[in-house]
């Protein structure tokens, strides 16, 4: 390496997100130069410095502790130590800890270096068959239903890709939920144990998802994402106000129905236009 380690810098590196073989050469050198490595899990992390053959102070910080941790790590820094931040696997911060150090660092001025390499966001979407010029990252959705249902419903009309992570023990639910909020119709793909021997991606509706789901055929083990088409454009180019739209169809279809039309007319979900008719209802 031409590169020379930096004292006194935190270096951010991205670690592989199931193939160890995975790991860059740059990262591998930076493991190797460092002081000392912050490890969302100790454990994980080393699995990979022993396919590196690496010995190295490993340091916990992860979301339960990063707040306490945070004072001797600036310290480590500002007497001159090269810290590397990782996460289990992947880019740290990407629905990792770390924000609370890279931030406070920032704020203090301490140098900082990213070593790039694997994400599931991006080693997902390269293979989803989905658009990728535009895509939003949702990270993990609420687990309760209800706060979910309602995240899903406020995008309903995103145009762009949307990127979730879910957990085996919600995946089926996540799919039901995003039947009703953008229509079971809507293109989207699954992806899991990305990288792994097991890995699978699979392409189809909402509804297909949801169904080779409860039949087994999309095993319940691993790490998930989710990849969802965005709402198509409204071919006349209007803005539909849908309080409008509802208030109208309302006067001749039954509350139901005409949260039915409406969801085909805007692209919304049908669930969150039946709650807000029976609103307007009221109002009447």
């Amino acid at each position: 390496m031409t590169e020379t380690l930096q004292k006194g810098t935190l270096y951010v590196v991205a670690t592989p997100i199931g193939n160890l073989a995975d790991v860059s050469a740059r990262a591998a050198w930076v493991l190797a130069g460092v002081d000392r490595v912050l490890a969302e899990d100790t454990r994980q992390t080393r699995r990979l410095l022993d396919h590196l053959d690496l010995h190295k102070t490993l340091t916990p910080l992860h979301e339960h502790n990063e707040d306490r941790q945070l004072a001797p790590v600036l310290e480590w820094l500002r007497n001159g130590e090269s810290l590397a931040l990782v996460s289990d696997a992947g880019t740290p911060l990407i629905s990792d800890p770390g924000f609370t150090l890279v931030r406070a660092a920032r704020e203090q001025g301490l140098p900082m270096v990213t070593v790039p390499g694997a994400s599931a966001v991006t080693a997902a979407l390269a293979v989803a068959g989905i658009p990728t010029d535009r895509f939003v990252f949702e990270g993990f959705l609420p687990p309760k239903p209800g706060a979910r249902r309602k995240a899903l419903e406020a995008l309903a009309r995103e145009a762009r890709t949307m990127v979730f992570y879910e957990s085996p023990r919600r995946v089926a639910g996540t799919l039901g939920d995003m039947g009703a909020a953008f229509g079971s119709d809507r293109p989207a793909t699954l992806a899991r144990e990305l990288t792994k021997a097991h890995e699978q991606s699979v392409y189809g509706t909402v509804a297909d998802l949801a169904e080779q789901v409860a039949e087994g055929l999309i095993p319940l083990k691993g790490e998930f994402v989710l990849m969802v088409a965005g709402a198509a454009a409204s071919s006349s180019g209007l803005d539909v106000n849908s309080d409008h739209l509802l208030t109208e169809l309302m006067t001749r279809l039954s509350v139901s129905d005409a949260a039915r039309m409406a969801a085909r007319i805007t692209g919304q979900g049908r669930s969150g236009l039946y709650q807000r008719a029976l609103v307007l209802q009221e109002r009447e």
